[in-house]
């Protein structure tokens, strides 16, 4: 168990020590990080409304479909 909280421990200060040489190094500035943080999250969620439009649309058509079969009479 220890040498489990050892390792969790060394990872965690090796990744805060990563990131923090990673923001310190990097030639762009804290507003260009943002910027681009922002543009790619707006993107990606543009993308992920745009799949559950078609998705959505893809399903009301199949329940149109099972509904339509069912009022058929037999």
């Amino acid at each position: 168990m220890n040498k489990v909280i050892s390792w969790v421990l060394g990872l965690a200060i090796g990744g805060t020590v990563g990131a923090l040489l990673v923001m310190l190094l990097v030639p762009v500035t804290r507003e260009q990080i943002i910027s681009r943080l922002k543009s790619g999250f707006d993107e990606t969620m543009n993308e992920a409304r745009l799949a559950s439009a078609k998705r959505r649309a893809e399903l009301e058509a199949e329940l149109a479909e099972m509904q339509k079969q069912r009022n058929l009479p037999e």
